[in-house]
């Protein structure tokens, strides 16, 4: 027998979201040609992690902030490229292509999982034909269980 009231209710409603549910379905997207200047400019007007890359409608990877960061090899040991010669390399030279992404039904306990394990801010959320339909992060999960907690 399951509890439905106060905090223990919270949690089972919580038990019961899928990513599908808490996603952002309005996905801004990128391409692979796409330069450096172009994606930091992205970065500053949306208030985003990471930009899925697409091309033919076909996920290609994700460029994270982090992704973009580490294209400053700030090393003791290393020539520093001039920053215009920088910021006009382009996603592709920077995109992480082995995405990890989670289906529309996954629970959110499970997204949760794989946030805190792989210290993840998001995820594509990919339909059973591997086509992007929506992105699911932190605040996204954050959301559902403040959500929960509410419904008590």
């Amino acid at each position: 027998m399951q509890a439905t009231n106060g905090a223990g209710g919270a949690m089972y409603r919580f038990l019961e979201c899928t990513a599908g549910r808490y996603m952002t379905g309005e996905v801004k997207v990128v391409t692979r040609k796409l330069t450096l200047r172009e994606l930091g400019r992205l970065f500053e007007i949306h208030d985003f992690n990471a930009f899925p890359v697409l091309e033919g409608g076909r996920l290609l990877g994700i460029v994270t902030k982090f992704d973009f960061l580490k294209a400053f090899p700030l090393t003791t040991g290393q020539m520093v490229p001039h920053y215009d010669e920088l910021m006009q390399r382009v996603v592709a030279d920077v995109m992480t292509e082995a995405v990890v992404h989670v289906e529309p039904t996954a629970p959110l306990t499970r997204v949760l999982q794989m946030m805190v394990g792989l210290k993840a801010r998001s995820f594509p959320v990919l339909d059973s034909h591997r086509q992007l339909v929506g992105m699911i992060s932190r605040d996204d999960v954050m959301r559902a269980l403040t959500e929960a907690t509410r419904q008590c």
